[in-house]
């Protein structure tokens, strides 16, 4: 098998698995909605953009990053 396919099926596993993880976890930790996100809430709408939830995200991504380079 080439590398492709191999990469999807990873890239697969992992998202199913990093899901089953956000769905058990939401209901211990309020991932996605932290303070600091914003949330503007008016009579028919509803507006929200997880500003914070995006800046911890990048962090842990890049630190992981950070870390498998040191190992490669």
């Amino acid at each position: 098998m080439s590398q492709i396919p191999k990469l999807l099926i990873f890239a697969g596993v992992l998202l199913i698995v990093i899901g089953l993880l956000w769905q058990v976890g939401g209901r211990f930790l309020p991932f996605g909605r932290l303070p600091g996100d914003i949330v503007v809430e008016k009579e028919n709408v509803k507006f929200y953009f997880p500003i914070v939830t995006c800046i911890v995200i990048s962090v842990v991504l890049s630190l992981l990053m950070y870390v498998f380079r040191l190992f490669r």
